[in-house]
């Protein structure tokens, strides 16, 4: 651990420092933190510059906290107010993420620090307790409290009144707290001379957890030298206790200054007693040879005659799983993929055997999802008003956790409750996003079940994390339905019949996003023998790029029958004039079936392909032209092709030819090569399903597809040599 700042530290830091660890001392708190603004930071952030009591190693995940961010002290300085947290279940249904990191029993208080007529000094003070607080605090700590604040906004005004303000340090300093008194030699000789008659080893660890002090004895039983052990971590010193559970231990016991008791196996195959003793400076350790007791010193529940004995599982085997969904829930896009990814984890790590996700809407509850129970049973629950009296309504209003271990303590909470899924203990927990329920999840077990504090805070933790997961799912959801239908309704549900012509139009919207985008295509029917075309790919994937392609759309259809070069034109201005701020592609084509004659002009799109009848396919390198939207007096040059019977022209977004790191003119070239291998009279529909599939076998698609392909027929079949009959099929 640091000493208080010294020389190269400002007098104020200094000052500072000797008023957290006395405040600390003098309200009884186990840990004192002092967190400063940063005055440089582009965004509003406290950076923890002072820390008493505990490790760095716990210090370090907290050093750095955005005023925006779910954690006490920075909703103390952000709105002004005192936060308190009066034990784990309260912490694990408030600050969810800091209840999935710390799941061990402490008080904690964070507060502004400020003074009445004074600008705010946007710094923040916070204590922590052991978990033998009560869950308020008391009128002393309470006066302890609001001097340490009172002392400690003194200071900072008074160094910032000199032009000195104090500083966030690079890195946190970690405080002493008040040492013991020091005992004289004879003393000390007789508490050496005490320790050495005690039965089996000892040894103090600091709050790091390293080994500062170590007996023969102890070592014994370690089955290792003193010399190896000392000054080290013994889950680094000692490679068979390198385990998560020995780790969460110490942590456990550092943290809620709780004594903490389990027994662990030596690589020799004996059992080994561990007895932890926490206070302000370290952990004083008892070893002794274990037995196959439980851990835990306190009597395990007896389960009622006939059920299996299901013992809660650790805070570390409950902490890893729970860790892993809170990745996990990252990954979920949609609602179903919550529903899911907690199902997959939750019901087998917690040894629950259903599962059940429901949400408010429109005063009622909706099931999102369920796992383990019956489709009819929750099809009968759906749609339950939230006004009835029920366990999960209940939750709704009171975003207070319900246990109930057996079916009486549910019927004494709910006499009117009728079970009807066969289980015979259950959890419902709420689902809290942005301070407000958005649901409740419910857990159901086959047998009686008891729930430890331990248990139901990591539960409640859990579910605070699946409400934020479900939430941003269904917002995503909304975005998406709503984008999907802006696109559908803007994109051609039926393209026009024309006369000896063959059409084929294909889209299919990103691997990844909101399955949404602004790729469009058209086809314009002018006259019996006249036909436009129109693809295009505007800039994004979002509401706003689809609706922006059905303004495009739109203005393409209204100047069709005028020259390419001048629908262009048009369409660029009326973009400009929008100013949409997105910008977009567009390859128009006139077609004239009479004279066999099309006509192309481009803004910027992907090359079409042109298969001459009974020959090949060609890239058709077109004026570019600028992408419309950016330049109001853009021109644009067109292109005449012949298009005689039995020709094929294609139109496509990039989406079918650019794949990350590949070569954009391999991939057309490698689509002609496809289109000149189809057969003559190949239909169309078949050639745009190849095609598809053909650009699904590389590596992941990240943009949109439109396609369409264009094919004109001979107006009648070739009449038959003169005096010769026609084949019968």
């Amino acid at each position: 651990m640091d000493n208080v700042p010294g020389r190269d530290q400002n007098a104020g830091q200094r000052e500072l420092g000797e008023a957290l660890v006395e405040s600390c001392g003098t309200a009884g708190a186990s840990v004192g933190m002092l967190y400063l603004p940063d005055p440089d930071a582009t965004r509003r952030v406290l950076h923890l510059t002072l820390a008493t009591g505990l490790s760095r190693e716990f210090a370090a995940p907290w050093s750095r906290v955005g005023l925006d961010d779910p954690i006490p002290v920075a909703d103390a300085v952000r709105d002004g107010r005192l936060v308190w947290l009066g034990g784990q279940e309260d912490t694990a249904r408030r600050y969810p993420r800091l209840g999935l990191v710390l799941p061990y029993d402490f008080a904690l208080a964070a507060a502004p620090l400020t003074a009445e007529g004074a600008d705010p000094t946007g710094a923040g003070l916070v204590f922590l307790w052991p978990g033998s607080h009560q869950p308020d605090l008391s009128e002393r700590e309470n006066k302890a409290l609001e001097s340490a604040r009172d002392r400690l906004t003194g200071i900072l005004l008074r160094a910032a009144g000199q032009g000195r303000p104090a500083r966030p340090a690079a890195h946190p300093v970690m405080l002493k707290p008040l040492p013991p008194p020091t005992p004289g030699p004879a003393e000390a000789a007789a508490a050496m001379a005490f320790i050495r008659r005690l039965p089996g080893g000892n040894c103090a660890l600091d709050l790091n957890g390293t080994i500062t002090f170590l007996t023969r004895e102890a070592a014994d039983l370690l089955d290792a030298p003193v010399s190896g052990l000392l000054g080290n971590l013994p889950w680094e010193a000692l490679p068979w206790m390198d385990t998560p559970v020995i780790e969460d231990h110490y942590r456990a016991a550092a943290i809620s200054r709780l004594p903490r008791t389990f027994t662990t196996p030596h690589p020799t195959g004996r059992q080994l007693r561990f007895d932890l003793y926490p206070d302000d400076t370290g952990i004083s350790v008892r070893i002794t040879p274990g037995s196959d007791e439980p851990d835990e010193p306190t009597a395990p529940a007896v389960p009622r005659p006939g059920a299996p004995k299901e013992p809660a599982p650790s805070r570390a085997t409950a902490l890893y799983p729970l860790m892993l969904l809170a990745a996990t829930l990252t990954e979920a896009a949609h609602a179903q993929d919550v529903v899911e990814k907690a199902a997959d984890q939750l019901v087998p790590s917690f040894g629950a055997q259903a599962m059940a996700l429901l949400v408010e809407e429109d005063g009622r509850l909706r099931i999102v999802g369920h796992r383990g129970y019956p489709a009819a049973l929750m099809a009968r629950y759906d749609g339950t008003p939230v006004r009835a009296a029920t366990a999960t309504t209940h939750i709704l209003s009171t975003t207070t956790p319900l246990f109930f271990g057996d079916a009486d303590e549910l019927l004494a909470a709910h006499p009117n409750v009728v079970i009807e899924d066969g289980m015979a203990a259950w959890a419902f927990l709420p689902l809290i996003a942005s301070n407000r329920p958005v649901g409740c999840l419910v857990l159901a077990y086959s047998h009686p079940h008891t729930f430890a504090p331990g248990e139901r805070a990591v539960l409640t933790s859990m579910a605070g994390l699946i409400g934020q997961a479900l939430d941003r799912a269904r917002l995503y959801d909304a975005t998406h339905q709503l984008a999907h239908s802006l696109q559908t309704g803007l994109l051609p549900r039926v393209l026009p019949r024309i006369p000896h012509f063959e059409v084929a139009a294909r889209y299919l919207p990103a691997a990844r996003g909101l399955d949404i985008g602004g790729d469009f295509y058209d086809l314009i029917r002018i006259d019996d023998t006249t036909v436009a075309a129109a693809i295009g790919d505007v800039q994004g994937h979002n509401v706003s790029a689809a609706a922006l392609m059905g303004q495009v759309r739109t203005a393409v259809h209204a100047s069709a029958g005028a020259p390419p070069a001048e629908v262009l034109a048009r369409t660029n201005r009326l973009l400009t004039d929008l100013e949409p701020g997105l910008f977009t592609s567009c390859l128009y084509v006139h077609i004239d079936l009479a004279a066999r004659r099309a006509q192309l002009a481009s803004a910027g799109h992907p090359p079409p392909l042109l298969r001459h009848a009974r020959g090949t396919a060609e890239m058709l390198r077109l004026p570019p032209g600028l992408l419309l939207g950016i330049d109001p007096e853009a021109s644009y040059t067109a292109v005449d092709v012949p298009f005689a019977p039995g020709t094929v022209l294609a139109l496509y977004t990039d989406g079918l030819v650019e794949v990350p790191g590949g070569d954009i003119e391999e991939a057309i070239g490698e689509v002609a090569a496809r289109i000149t291998a189809a057969p003559e009279r190949h239909p169309l529909d078949d050639l745009a399903d190849e095609l598809i599939r053909h650009a699904g076998r590389g590596a992941p698609r990240t943009d949109d597809i439109a396609l369409l392909l264009l094919r004109s027929e001979d107006p009648e079949p070739s009449a038959p040599p003169s005096g010769s009959r026609p084949r019968r099929a």
